[in-house]
């Protein structure tokens, strides 16, 4: 039993670095160890119930919170799109959300499809928005439950402030000067919204990717040991091209990749232990 009830992971970084897989594969693992993992689908591509194994019929006709006009108008009161200007409850009651659209995906391992609001007219104060902002709000944790949260790329979701009361970031990165240049400013960030613990995960390493980070940091005049708790460095795994959309089942197989996955889950448990400790000592 892990009894810890504010174990919460966000995962962020630029596109295509993998955030998804790095999701799905830590939620996998931390349900195989026994606890109640809850995964949260932020990203507007919806990818993470296939990463998940979930069947691609089921998967296919899974309707993101974003999407439930009906839910929406229920909570909020306002039915988007047909009631614009309308004034509309700014902390909705969701306390049921889980219950009513939560997936299960595997033992100890469920889902919740939030999607998110794109449309560049609509604004962060809709209903839309407003609905999605409380649903991670209100996400409580009970004993041995963990929830993990895929958002979409870039760091627009931190300007929502989506994160604030999560005690860990996993900003996941390659070795490129962009993907480390959007992980940096996405630890800057983390930080300003008071997120305890903040990792770099370089991916899809295949050299030595040590001296490509000290590089950027020497470019920049960055210095990664204040912005980041730790560095992890996961090997490229090409056998991911051949096993998606369900990467998972990468399990099956002998993978440096979960290996070092598994690394990392140790590492974040022992944060949280910390975490809580600190937590306790200070209260």
């Amino acid at each position: 039993m892990y009894d810890n009830k504010d174990f919460k992971i966000v995962i962020t970084g630029k596109g295509g670095v993998g955030k998804t897989t790095l999701t799905s594969c830590i939620a996998k693992l931390l349900a195989m160890r026994g606890m109640n993992v809850l995964a949260v689908d932020e990203d507007p591509q919806m990818n993470l119930p296939y990463a998940l194994g979930l069947p691609i019929e089921e998967a296919s006709k899974i309707v993101p919170l974003n999407k439930n006009l009906d839910y929406i108008e229920e909570k909020t009161g306002v039915r988007p799109g047909k009631s614009w200007g309308s004034l509309f409850r700014l902390n909705p009651r969701v306390e049921d959300v889980v219950q009513r659209f939560g997936i299960k995906v595997d033992d100890n391992l469920n889902l919740l499809v939030m999607g998110t609001v794109v449309q560049a007219a609509a604004g962060c104060l809709c209903a839309e928005n407003v609905l999605l902002d409380s649903v991670i709000k209100h996400l409580a944790l009970r004993d041995n439950e963990v929830i993990i949260l895929d958002t979409q790329a870039g760091v627009e979701h931190f300007g929502r402030a989506l994160s604030k009361g999560f005690s860990q970031c996993l900003v996941i990165s390659d070795s490129t000067f962009n993907a480390l240049s959007v992980a940096k400013h996405s630890a800057e960030l983390a930080r300003q919204i008071g997120i305890p613990y903040v990792h770099l995960i370089i991916n899809k390493v295949k050299n030595n990717n040590e001296k490509q980070l000290t590089r950027f940091e020497t470019m920049t005049q960055s210095d990664f040991s204040n912005l980041f708790d730790s560095v992890f460095y996961l090997p490229s795994e090409p056998r991911f091209e051949a096993l998606e959309p369900d990467v998972t089942r990468i399990f099956y197989e002998n993978s440096l990749y979960i290996v070092e996955i598994s690394k990392l889950v140790e590492s974040l448990l022992t944060f949280q232990k910390y975490h809580k400790q600190k937590t306790l000592q200070e209260s």
